[in-house]
């Protein structure tokens, strides 16, 4: 969530209100004992810039090394040294990440944090008797205003960053968080070693600061790619996660879905779409995500084109774009003006490209390589996990389906029935309707036509169905000509005019068939009828198979036995 215009101007305005103000009393009561121009401020000056730029990225909060050489400033040069060093030391931070123009409001918020983490420490400091220059190392005096300026300034930094999270980004965070540990761990790392920088300079002044420096700088950077290596780590661990929970999805969709949510949390994604490749070079959009959310794209169906899924799927080898000028040859397709950074990353299968997952920030920089390579590798998961999801729903509906008609069959049907009454079983004010229908005379059609003809009308008559009943209930095959409609929450009355509708729609519409009896299997236009017998449930039966059994015999009593092409409901 970003941080609404209002409050950014709050930060600019406090920032310009208090940092002078406050930097001028600092400087006032304060001043160092030597000049900032001298070698040895600017050696120290230079160490803590080095080490600025060496920062590691936790819960998007950047933690940089720069406590030891902090520490011995603030020892050597007194208050104002510190601040005024801090302050350049978090520009180069602020440099190194690469603060958008959307987000430079950090570099104010960031100063005035800095600043009072700064003057937190030394009020403690200087309220245990803490003094400036040489100590003596022996005395515990010396230890304790050292040991709680350091404790003052790493606690308060995170309560800061705590109360910047929950009142200017309004996120909801812990106060022990991943970032805290990491803090205090690099600070018991960082500051006996700057310590020892202090110690060595008073002893041998700025060759010591050489002799420290160098394993310092080492120190930041085994620090970094120990936390990297770390991250990798469990990005891999979320990848094996991820790839368990995908396939254990048994449907096309819910993998998709689970999918682009998953990588949405994993990365900083603003953007993010999966491409379908069919086998005529035409690209489907199958999921498209922004800011967190699916959204649906009316032309969903497109050619290839001049845009990154296109020199994807030509290169057949994962992208990078840091920046937008890196990929700006390419048509943006779905990509808003805003993106900058972009993952693109085929989906293989069979040594063929079948698919495009492509990922988008606003930010530039936002992605490293080792990311690229891990949704690479969920590409391959993805893969797998659709390829099996196909496999069971064509397994699925063979078992469920009427191989003639594509409706349901009566297995299905009986299951979907039973599932219904438990809903009624639940809510007694819940209420389900079930049509029985039976073609009239269709013997006949077989004998006159052939059963080839027969099976094109029930095709047709599927459809016909499938399209008045929609989404109101389940169309079912219920064995040779007859067909059965479930209609969960609809009552007699409505189920009634709904059979009605049916059954004018078969008689008065004809159907198209050949005539496969003879040579020339000239088309022809039959007419046909069809009888119709419904029950409700839970006046008309109160468990599956009465409503069944009153249904049709509604459909025979009161239908076929009184002239056919009429629907008959239930009477006791």
């Amino acid at each position: 969530m970003g941080v609404s215009v209002k409050r950014q101007i709050m930060i600019y305005l406090a920032w310009l209100l208090l940092f002078p103000t406050l930097l001028w009393m600092i400087y006032i009561n304060f001043q160092p004992p030597v000049p900032f121009f001298e070698t040895d401020m600017i050696t120290f000056l230079l160490l803590m810039c080095i080490v600025s730029a060496l920062p590691i990225i936790v819960n998007d909060t950047p933690i940089f090394f720069t406590n030891g050489v902090s520490l011995s400033v603030f020892l050597v040069f007194g208050l104002f040294a510190e601040v005024v060093f801090m302050q350049i030391a978090l520009i180069v931070l602020m440099v190194k990440v690469r603060v958008s123009n959307k987000d430079f409001f950090r570099v104010p918020m960031n100063s005035l944090m800095f600043l009072f983490i700064s003057l937190s420490g030394a009020f403690v400091y200087y309220g245990l008797g803490g003094k400036h220059g040489e100590f003596e190392l022996n005395s515990t005096n010396t230890y304790i205003p050292i040991i709680t300026y350091v404790l003052t300034v790493v606690l308060f930094n995170h309560v800061t960053l705590h109360l910047v999270r929950k009142f200017i980004y309004k996120r909801s965070v812990i106060f022990f968080s991943r970032d805290l540990i990491w803090e205090v761990m690099t600070t018991l790392f960082t500051i006996p070693v700057g310590f020892v920088l202090y110690v060595l300079y008073s002893e041998i002044g700025i060759t010591g600061v050489f002799y420290v420096g160098l394993p310092f700088v080492s120190l930041a950077i085994i620090l970094k790619l120990y936390y990297s290596s770390q991250k990798v780590n469990t990005y891999l661990q979320d990848v094996s996660s991820i790839g368990h929970q995908l396939t254990e999805r048994l449907e096309v969709n819910e993998v998709l879905t689970l999918f682009i949510a998953k990588l949405s949390d994993m990365l900083k994604v603003d953007v993010a779409y999966i491409v379908d490749v069919s086998n005529n070079n035409r690209f489907e959009l199958l999921r498209y995500m922004e800011n967190g959310k699916e959204v649906e794209i009316s032309d969903a169906t497109f050619h290839q084109d001049t845009g990154i899924s296109r020199y994807v799927y030509e290169q057949k080898q994962p992208v990078l774009f840091k920046k937008r000028s890196e990929w700006s040859f390419l048509a943006s397709g779905f990509l808003p003006s805003s993106v900058e950074s972009v993952i693109s990353v085929p989906v293989k299968r069979h040594q063929q490209v079948v698919g495009i997952i492509t990922l988008a920030s606003t930010q530039k920089r936002a992605y490293e390589r080792f990311q690229l390579m891990i949704v690479d590798i969920l590409a391959n998961y993805l893969a797998v996990a659709i390829e099996n999801a196909k496999h069971h729903e064509a397994t699925k509906n063979i078992s469920e389906r009427c191989a003639l008609t594509s409706l349901y069959n009566y297995r299905y049907f009986e299951n979907k029935l039973e599932e219904e009454f438990k809903v009624i079983s639940e809510n007694p004010s819940a209420t389900i309707s079930l049509v029985l229908l039976d073609l009239d005379h269709f013997k006949s059609v077989n004998d006159t036509y052939g059963h080839q003809a027969g099976n094109e009308i029930l095709s047709q008559l599927a459809e016909r169905l499938v399209e008045i009943v929609g989404a109101k209930g389940t169309v079912a095959r219920y064995g040779g000509e007859e067909f059965a409609i479930l209609l969960p929450n609809l009552d007699r009355f409505t189920c009634f005019k709904l059979a009605e509708t049916i059954r004018l729609a078969i008689s008065n519409t004809p159907f198209t068939i050949q005539n496969h009896l003879e040579e020339n299997n000239k088309k022809l236009n039959i007419r046909i009828t069809a009888s119709i017998g419904i029950a409700s449930a839970p006046d008309d039966g109160d468990d599956p198979m009465a409503l069944i059994r009153h249904a049709d015999r509604a459909l025979y009593t009161g239908a076929k036995q009184k002239g056919r092409n009429k629907v008959a409901q239930y009477v006791k």
